[in-house]
């Protein structure tokens, strides 16, 4: 096992992590379906709660293997059975995505985790062996992911109000794990390019789910009541938020990720971006079920939960955009702009109704993107 070239030409997606990534279609299709549920209910809290902590540990999984394939990608015998290992802990903490999120046990997450980390401590530990050069930086990726993990493990047996502190620590532990290897190691020589297509490949994955979620429950309302005025409203309204939201995250050039504070800026910035647009998904539904009476949800609550993550998905990947000179609306005050016109049109409910409300979110994006473009063409030409 050595290092990928990090300016290799042409460097791509295998299908091994293109299969990778398939499996984790049905864990953020568990928690969109499960911060559904809480939303049609009105139980706010367990939704903020419960998608955030269920969201990390899927988004964590996902980002652990993905930065190691960037820079360690053997692509042999050894390499994929590990990989195949790493998938089958991935559908293990599918199956524990409901209970962790209703009742906040964990222990089916956990025990997904432990497959997945004795593959992940496996692959650094092959590469600290294989690699000399890296060895350093390897070994205390090896030692901070299995050390967090036995955290994990113990924290099953805390319960009470320490139960989510104790979550919060260990999640900044192991946000604090790559930060430690990188800084005191030598550097892991990733591909920059190769990194921001697997992003990119995520975000469409996330972005799958709202148009599957969204087209499941339009189809149960049309083959219960029929075509309503309403329903044909949000449709189009989150068709046209599906596409504005692409075309924001696609609209520019391949993020720089030139230095290390820059790359990890980079890669915890998207757990904002990959959760809220899943969460879309989920606030779409509502809006549905709040439009079809289906539920007890009120329309200002389920318009609000289609504003709400289309708002921080925009001011996100703004930042990220600013951060890493991609994209083309990364100018502050147009990203601040689309943010307080989309929640205004979630708070005026009353008056546009559900359908038009999130109609009018979608026009929202779609002038944002429009004005983004406009502003970076005039910027390209003044060049």
């Amino acid at each position: 096992m050595r290092e990928r070239d990090p300016d290799e030409e042409h460097r791509a997606a295998t299908p091994l992590e293109l299969l990778f990534d398939l499996t984790f279609v049905v864990a953020v299709s568990q928690a969109s379906a499960q911060l559904h549920h809480a939303l049609a209910e009105e139980h706010f809290a367990t939704a903020l709660t419960g998608y955030a902590a269920v969201f990390f540990a899927i988004w964590w999984a996902w980002m652990n293997f993905t930065w190691f394939a960037s820079a360690y990608d053997a692509d042999d015998v050894p390499y994929r059975l590990l990989t195949l290992l790493q998938m089958a802990g991935v559908l293990v903490l599918a199956a524990g995505v409901r209970p962790a999120f209703e009742h906040g046990d964990f222990g089916v997450v956990v025990v997904g985790y432990v497959i997945m980390r004795i593959a992940m401590v496996s692959q650094w530990l092959r590469a600290a062996a294989e690699h000399p050069e890296g060895r350093s930086t390897a070994l205390r990726y090896a030692v901070g992911i299995t050390v967090v993990q036995a955290g994990w493990i113990a924290r099953l047996w805390v319960s009470g109000a320490w139960a989510w502190g104790s979550f919060l620590l260990l999640v900044a532990a192991e946000l604090a794990v790559p930060a430690w290897a990188e800084f005191r190691g030598r550097r892991t020589r990733w591909h920059p390019g190769h990194i921001a297509e697997r992003y990119g490949l995520f975000t469409l994955i996330v972005l799958g789910e709202v148009i599957l979620g969204s087209l499941a429950a339009v189809r149960s309302a049309v083959s219960e009541r029929g075509v309503s005025a309403g329903l044909l409203l949000i449709a189009v309204g989150g068709l046209l938020l599906v596409f504005g939201l692409w075309w924001l995250y696609f609209s520019g050039r391949e993020a720089r990720l030139d230095s290390l504070r820059t790359a990890l800026g980079w890669g915890y910035g998207h757990y904002v971006v990959f959760a809220a647009v899943a969460a879309l998904g989920a606030g779409l539904e509502a809006a549905l079920d709040a439009t079809e009476h289906e539920a007890p949800v009120s329309e200002q609550a389920a318009a609000l939960s289609v504003a709400v993550p289309v708002a921080v998905v925009l001011a996100a990947v703004g930042v990220l955009h600013r951060l890493t000179g991609a994209g083309a609306v990364d100018r502050q005050v147009l990203v601040a702009a689309a943010c307080l016109v989309v929640l205004a049109l979630g708070f005026a409910t009353p008056v546009l109704g559900v359908g038009g409300a999130v109609l009018g979110m979608g026009l929202a994006v779609a002038a944002t993107l429009t004005a983004g473009l406009f502003v970076a063409r005039r910027a390209e030409r003044a060049a």
